[in-house]
């Protein structure tokens, strides 16, 4: 028998295959139930025009119970965005993805959020600690408690 994981997963995957990504997010690759990457490129006028970045969602058991671990693919060439909540090691402080995740996000809906997150941006700067932090980071981004201090 299937895991909830593996169906929710196979029905986010057609549904990306019938219907397409939305503009500038493209799914790179999805083998398995395991890791997905996605491009994702802001739109429009922003701090972000005409960049393109790695998404990769690493997915666990429990999902979409639990949220997946989501950040910017960083070495190969690849940059995280310099961005207040983005870290130079791809990590993403955002609410949707740690204490405000619902079971009714899907992979689409996380893309589309952190592509708005982007390009709401005012300016490009680093998280005030990213050194501090990404020197003693997890690998896995889920294992990190941030503080949410605003919403925006």
């Amino acid at each position: 028998m299937a895991s909830i994981s593996s169906r929710r997963l196979a029905k986010e995957l057609r549904e990306i295959h019938a219907e397409g990504c939305p503009v500038g997010i493209e799914l790179l690759k999805a083998d398995d139930f395991a890791t997905w990457w996605f491009s994702i490129e802001v739109m429009g006028e922003s701090q972000y025009r005409d960049e393109k970045y790695t998404l990769q969602f690493r997915f666990d058991s429990q999902y979409p119970i639990s949220s997946p671990a989501v950040q910017f693919v960083v070495g190969d060439g690849r940059e995280a965005p310099i961005h207040p909540h983005v870290y130079s090691n791809g990590h993403i402080c955002a609410s949707i993805l740690g204490n405000e995740w619902s079971p009714v996000l899907s992979v689409i809906a996380v893309c589309v959020t952190l592509q708005s997150m982007l390009a709401s941006c005012k300016k490009k700067e680093r998280p005030t600690d990213n050194d501090r932090y990404v020197r003693t980071a997890p690998d896995n981004p889920k294992k990190t408690r941030f503080h949410y201090d605003d919403d925006e």
